[in-house]
């Protein structure tokens, strides 16, 4: 990392993870908390029953206006048509040859406005590709609003207890990705039923300078619920046993939606989006790789950027990996030649200059029992 500490971005936040004993870390331009406690301790106790993030790195893009519905349909892979105020989506910001920009959350927040949630690293290089892609619509504004929030996600089995202590809001009568405005903790926010651990739980929008009370106000309401502090180290392995994408790792601008298993986030019947006549081509004559999910077999860990063999031959490349604290496997995601995808099928990985015998797995490793 060329980022030093000076010049690094603060979240609202940054005194109280420093003051907690956090290891800080450079992410993305930002310096941010990878772990409290342990990576393994941080990821247990959300499976298990709560942790809170700081996401305050994550940006927010707000377009408005009478024609802002045609502006989000232009530069997002989904369909925002469907959404109706108080849902939100899963989407893809694609190029012509319908690789990534960035994926992001797409919110309807009323008739003609719309919330963009992107990744940190992403912010102004996603805002001014916004700008220039949503030209001459009409009607429609894009403004990059990240400065006005702070955004605090509380997640696993007993997320919504503890948020609940602190809001008169009906917090059972939220679905999944769908969201609501209300107090918590006397502080007017906006709360959605989203995350990034494959468990249960609650990402809270608040301006920021509500954060510090939000922050304090939920660590009391998890005193003796077994609620734990956690930073991005835990949040990295828990979304990887959910299979989650991490922009720029396991999707760049040299992968496509359709290669990276995203073809679901993809608005089939839209008219036109940026990327749609490429993906369309692709979908019609086959991707020739595939993001797959793998386990090693033989004794190692994969990592991002390792070789995946075949016979000896590099076949393809890990573009995450770990052991990861729950299942207690050493699994990662890698894009493979489309004819090695099937589960079961065999795969080296290339770890200190010695293959190590690996499967093709189904995804998502790790799926929470709902009941």
């Amino acid at each position: 990392m060329n980022d030093t500490s000076a010049t690094l971005r603060k979240t609202s936040l940054y005194s109280r993870h420093v003051a907690m004993g956090a290891r800080m870390v450079s992410f993305g331009g930002w310096e941010m908390p990878v772990q409290y406690s342990s990576i393994t301790e941080e990821h247990l106790a959300v499976r298990r029953a709560a942790g809170l993030f700081d996401v305050s790195h994550m940006g927010e893009i707000e377009i408005a206006g009478d024609d802002a519905l045609a502006a989000v349909q232009r530069i997002s892979t989904n369909d925002a048509s469907s959404l109706e105020i108080g849902h939100a989506q899963y989407s893809v910001l694609s190029t012509k040859a319908g690789t990534f920009v960035d994926d992001l959350l797409v919110y309807r927040l009323a008739d003609s406005h719309y919330l963009l949630v992107v990744n940190a690293s992403c912010i102004e290089s996603d805002f001014a590709w916004i700008q220039q892609n949503i030209q001459g619509i009409g009607d429609a504004m894009a403004v990059n609003t990240s400065s006005r929030y702070a955004l605090i996600a509380v997640q696993g089995p007993r997320a919504l207890a503890i948020l609940q202590t602190l809001t008169e809001v009906e917090l059972d009568r939220i679905g999944y990705y769908r969201f609501t405005t209300g107090e918590v903790a006397s502080i007017r926010a906006t709360i959605s039923r989203t995350g990034y651990t494959g468990e249960d739980g609650f990402e809270v929008f608040v301006p920021s300078q509500g954060a510090d009370r939000l922050w304090d106000a939920l660590l009391s309401a998890g005193d003796g619920e077994g609620l734990r502090p956690a930073g991005l180290g835990a949040r990295d392995t828990l979304r990887l046993e959910a299979a989650m994408r991490l922009s720029g790792q396991d999707v760049d601008d040299t992968t496509t939606v359709l290669e990276a298993g995203l073809g679901w986030t993809i608005g089939w019947d839209k008219p036109a989006f940026i990327g749609r006549e490429a993906l369309v081509r692709q979908r019609e004559t086959g991707v020739t790789s595939k993001l797959v999910g793998f386990e090693m077999v033989g004794r190692g860990i994969a990592r991002h950027g390792y070789r995946v063999l075949r016979d000896g031959e590099a076949v393809g490349r890990v573009t995450s990996g770990t052991r990861t604290p729950f299942l207690e496997r050493a699994v990662g995601l890698a894009y493979v030649p489309r004819e090695m995808a099937e589960p079961g099928t065999g795969l080296e990985i290339e770890i200190r200059d010695r293959p190590v015998e690996a499967k093709v797995v189904l995804l998502p490793f790790y799926k929470r029992d709902k009941g």
